[in-house]
């Protein structure tokens, strides 16, 4: 399979660690990482994400041509997804459907731990209109930038930790990483007894290959 993760941001540090996360899932699979270089640093809010569609729209057709079985949109807020989903010519994922997805196989209800409060207006809309408000326990800020979550260090997995435990607190049995760039911390927010962590890019490489095994399925039928 060869999996491609379309960065909508344009900071090419956060493609090459979402390609090795993605990997790591999907060890088997060939995974590219592209960068839109016409987008925002980051995104964050709504205005951002709206800056990042055009170019992320026009990476579509070199993913045709790149034969790309299926593509990720690697931004939590899974910009521009319902775009992407018609233009292309193969399955189309977001980072934060697929971790919402993973987090109701998982079983029980499930928290967000995000980056800034303007992001949560589009993620609650999100989870909303996939169907799971009334699994979800709340989207949480951390009040942390996306690229200074991106940067980690102690101060920030001390308040991203803080905020998971808080989740818990509030019903979660498992919490949803809401940032592309707290795939590389997983693990080390990972403690014994503490929720599940669902990080969106891990779930959407192993979800992407089930589509793309599917559709193999389903055109030998």
């Amino acid at each position: 399979m060869r999996l491609l993760y379309i960065n909508p941001n344009s900071t090419a540090e956060m493609t090459d660690s979402i390609v090795a996360a993605a990997q790591a899932a999907v060890p088997g699979a060939e995974v590219l990482g592209w960068t839109n270089h016409d987008g925002p640093p980051a995104i964050q809010g709504a205005a951002d994400g709206d800056a990042a569609v055009p170019g992320l729209l026009a990476l579509l057709p070199k993913a045709r041509a790149a034969k790309a079985d299926a593509i990720v949109i690697a931004c939590f807020d899974d910009t521009g997804l319902g775009s992407a989903r018609a233009m292309a010519h193969c399955p189309v994922l977001g980072i934060g459907q697929a971790g919402f997805h993973m987090a109701a196989l998982m079983g029980g209800r499930f928290g967000v731990v995000t980056t800034l409060p303007v992001s949560v207006p589009v993620i609650e809309g999100n989870i909303a209109s996939y169907g799971f408000a009334a699994a979800c326990t709340g989207v949480r800020p951390s009040g942390l930038p996306v690229l200074a979550v991106e940067e980690g260090g102690d101060e920030v997995l001390s308040i991203l930790d803080r905020e998971i435990a808080a989740a818990a607190a509030d019903g979660a049995r498992t919490v949803v990483l809401g940032c592309a760039g707290m795939a590389r911390h997983r693990q080390a927010l990972s403690r014994p007894g503490g929720p599940v962590l669902i990080d969106g890019v891990a779930a959407s490489a192993l979800l992407a290959a089930a589509a793309h095994g599917y559709a193999g399925v389903r055109s030998a039928a």
